[in-house]
């Protein structure tokens, strides 16, 4: 037996169009369901992601902040000996003076020699403190940071553990849409995703339920209702501007209205 070829989205009435769309309206529904059991857990793996690379980057920017003051005591250090090594030199050319004049510029170049040491021993000691300070800043962030890697990794068993059980059943419903979606003439398509991106409930397409919007519960005028029976025209809400269907459409069985008999 041939196969039924498929008929052009264009070409479908618009009782199948909007049968098609309520269709796929279900699916992304239980979609967004799945979602919504995954809740924020996503985004607080990225901020707990984002948190570890940061507090790694500050460790590592702080070890070489670290080994450039470890770099610039070395220095000081050779500064040092190199000033003692002068004030040596300076105290033997004493010995060997000619006059006061000669004898008073080498007591100057030891004095300044000796400034130079002092002012050194300072800069080590500044240096020796920062580094202490911040070593005590890697442990405080180290700390930190093993903390956040343990939280990262509940977080991260939380949500494989939500994503493997709801995997399978996404991808179902992904391929259908997506199968769906090719029935679906694309103008209507992009005017039902728009409608359902810009609705608080995620709906493009509802019902009339009660003589009213499905969506916003705006009251549907009773000509108006006629129109959607119809199903002759794309109808939507004046209100919330969703797609309307009658219940039939979508198939749920209307509340009847309950005749109470007076005696």
């Amino acid at each position: 037996m041939a196969r039924e070829a498929k008929k052009d989205p264009s070409e479908l009435s618009v009782e199948e169009k909007l049968k098609a769309l309520y269709q796929l309206q279900t699916m992304l529904s239980e979609i967004d369901k799945i979602k919504t059991l995954r809740g924020e857990l996503p985004l607080e793996v990225q901020d707990l992601e984002d948190e570890v690379t940061g507090l790694s980057t500050r460790i590592e920017k702080i070890k070489g902040e670290i080994e450039e003051l470890k770099s610039n005591v070395t220095t000081k250090r050779i500064e040092i000996e190199s000033a003692k090594a002068s004030v040596d030199k300076y105290k033997a050319q004493q010995d060997n003076v000619r006059n006061n004049r000669e004898y008073d510029v080498l007591t100057k170049e030891i004095e300044f020699q000796t400034l130079e040491i002092e002012l050194c021993e300072k800069r080590i000691k500044e240096y020796t403190a920062a580094i202490a300070s911040k070593q005590e800043e890697i442990e405080q962030n180290t700390e930190k940071l093993e903390e956040r890697k343990k939280d990262l990794e509940t977080k991260k068993n939380e949500l494989d553990e939500i994503i493997s059980e709801t995997k399978q059943e996404e991808e179902k419903l992904r391929d259908k849409a997506k199968t769906l979606e090719a029935t679906i003439e694309p103008r209507l398509l992009q005017a039902f995703k728009r409608i359902r991106k810009n609705s608080r409930n995620g709906l493009g397409i509802t019902y009339v339920q009660r003589d009213a919007c499905g969506g916003c519960f705006n009251k549907i005028p009773p000509q108006r209702q006629l129109d959607i029976r119809m199903r002759k025209k794309i109808i939507v809400c004046e209100y919330c501007g969703r797609i309307m269907i009658d219940p039939e459409l979508a198939g749920v069985v209307p509340e009847k209205k309950l005749e109470t008999k007076v005696k």
